[in-house]
Order: structure tokens, then sequence, then C-alpha cells
């Protein structure tokens, strides 16, 4: 039998849920106004969501994958889906907002944003990072015109517009992160520098190319090496950071585009209209075509 302990789930159905004072759109998305008055998990919780929030006062500090970080006024947090989180203590006087994302809405909000890995590479090996009072005033403007978008339910394109406003915000926070980097370039690790090369060469030939073995090839490194090095960084597998790309760019085509499933399967080098069906469901659990018609 298996030794494994099964984690509570944490995503915007489930925030809802728990926090029905919360902004949303479906089960897309949800905005926290005060983060102090959250009923956060009790024990260790996977996400199954991106969590990006803003701490505006006080103090707090929680773990993610077993390592503690603390945060103050003017960090921001960001929470990949996979990672475990746990051991939140707040100040007092902690407040902040956050947003919480399905992966789903997020991946369609930055499908067309260049050099994405910067926002994933940072996020993982950087949960915490702090902004200037211009920045900090800015990313508070962003989610303040967010909300006010999300309570108009009267509008007719208030999910796209919303989306329109997450993908600027994204840009954004990709700039400051762009820019934190390049202060950073010199003190990475080896194992991040692999990441961050790993991660790039996936934006530029996922869709010609799956096989764990040439990117290791291409960066000079074992099929193994590569494999330990990747898990240990982010906690999944070159595979698993290779099939999110590849599936969402299929989510993004069919959903997005009138070329025919044979036509996007032929675009994105599977062997065939079949096997491409065979892999799209075992990671979504539907077909393509119904996933179309969703």
């Amino acid at each position: 039998m298996s030794n494994q302990i099964k984690l509570a789930e944490v995503d915007v159905a489930h925030a809802k849920y728990v926090y029905p004072a919360g902004k949303c759109i479906d089960n897309d998305l949800i905005l926290f106004e005060d983060m102090a008055k959250v009923p956060l998990p009790s024990r260790s919780s996977r996400m199954k969501s991106l969590f990006l929030a803003l701490c505006t006062d006080g103090k707090a500090q929680y773990t993610v994958d077993t390592h503690k970080h603390e945060v103050s006024e003017g960090d921001v947090i960001i929470i990949s889906e996979g990672q475990v989180v746990g051991d939140y203590q707040l100040s007092p006087d902690c407040k902040g907002i956050a947003i919480l994302l399905s992966y789903n809405f997020f991946n369609n909000i930055v499908s067309g944003i260049h050099e994405l890995s910067a926002l994933f590479l940072f996020a993982r090996t950087h949960p915490v990072f702090h902004l200037d009072k211009h920045q900090t005033k800015e990313l508070e403007n962003y989610i303040c015109h967010i909300k006010e978008k999300i309570i108009d339910t009267q509008h007719r394109f208030r999910k796209e517009l919303v989306m329109t406003m997450l993908k600027a915000l994204i840009y954004d926070m990709s700039n400051i992160i762009y820019q934190f980097q390049q202060l950073e370039t010199e003190g990475q690790t080896r194992a991040e520098v692999i990441f961050r090369d790993f991660i790039q060469m996936v934006e530029k030939n996922f869709r010609h190319e799956r096989r764990v073995s040439w990117y290791a090839k291409n960066l000079c490194i074992t099929s193994k090496y590569l494999s330990e090095t990747i898990r240990t960084i982010s906690k999944r597998t070159p595979s698993d950071w290779i099939d999110s790309y590849v599936i969402r760019e299929l989510c993004v085509m069919l959903k997005n585009s009138t070329m025919s499933i044979k036509e996007i399967a032929d675009e994105l080098h599977f062997a065939n209209q079949s096997f491409m069906g065979k892999y799209f469901k075992e990671h979504v659990g539907m077909s393509p075509s119904l996933f179309r018609k969703s």
C-alpha cells in the first residue's frame, strides 16, 4: 500500500467556498481584498492555481515546499501550481491583496507573452520579492481597477476585459522580474542556470520537439542530470514542463483558431491526429473535439 500523504488542494472553487466575500469570475479567478480575513488552511495544502499577492502592511511568514519565507510591506508573493504551502503566521496588523487564477485562465492570458520563462523561473526560485513604493502603488492600482471590472457583471465583455488588464499587469511584473534577474545573474547556481536555459529552449522548440534527450543534448548534459536538476529546482520533471507548454498551445489553438484538428496536429508535429487526440485526452481528460465544443 502507498504511504503517500494526500494533501488538501487549493483552487478557485475551494477559495470561493471558504471565502464567499471574494470577488470572482466563475472558477477562473478570485480576488481577495484583505488577506487577513481569508481563512487560511490549517494544514499544508497543494496549490492547484497560481497565487499572486502583495503585502501592504504588517508581516507574515509561511512555507513553500517546506522552505520558510517572510514577507513585509511592499513584498510580492508568487506561488505556482503544484507547490505545497503551509505554516501560516500573520502579525495582528498584517494586510494584503491577492489574486488566485486557475491555470487554464492564466494560460489563456499569457499565451502571447514572450519570454514567459522569466515569470516561471522567478516564481520557483524567488517566491518573495520586494517592490519600491512606486511599483507597489502601481500594482495596487492595477488590482483596484481589475476589481472594479470583476464586480461590473453587466459589462458584456467583463471576462475578456479582466483578462486584458491582467495581461498588462503580468507584462509589468515580468519587466520588474527581468530587471531584478539582470542584477542576479552572476549569483545564480549551476542548477538555476540549467533550469533557465531549459525553459527558454522549451519555449522556442516545444512545437516540434518533445524529447527530453534532445534538450539534454543541446544543453550538453545527460538526460539523467537534466531530469534531476529540473526536478530539484521546480518539483516537476522536464517532461511535465514540455507537456505543459504543448497542452497550453493546443488549448489556445482549439479555442481561438479555425484550424481543423488535423491541421493543429500537423502544426504541432504530432505523428497523426489520432496520436494527438490520445495525448490531449491523457492530459486534459477529454478529446480535442469535445474541448473545442465545451
